[in-house]
């Protein structure tokens, strides 16, 4: 696993955590929504490649 994905995944929660709270502060609470589901589904698109090698790595181990 890349050390940058964890680096990536950060920024993307710090950016939406500031955005969030500022969406929220101007009454904004939909559009807070919103961001924090699109930066959701960044992050799941970038994990879901690791996921799946971790599923086959594992199906490897335990096949004989």
């Amino acid at each position: 696993m890349e050390i940058t994905i964890i680096f990536r995944i950060a920024l993307v929660g710090i950016l939406v955590t500031i955005l969030n709270q500022i969406l929220k502060q101007s009454g904004r609470d939909e559009q807070a929504f919103l961001v924090s589901l699109a930066g959701l589904m960044l992050v799941l698109f970038w994990v879901i490649p690791y996921i799946s090698e971790l599923f086959q790595t594992v199906e490897e181990l335990f096949t004989f």
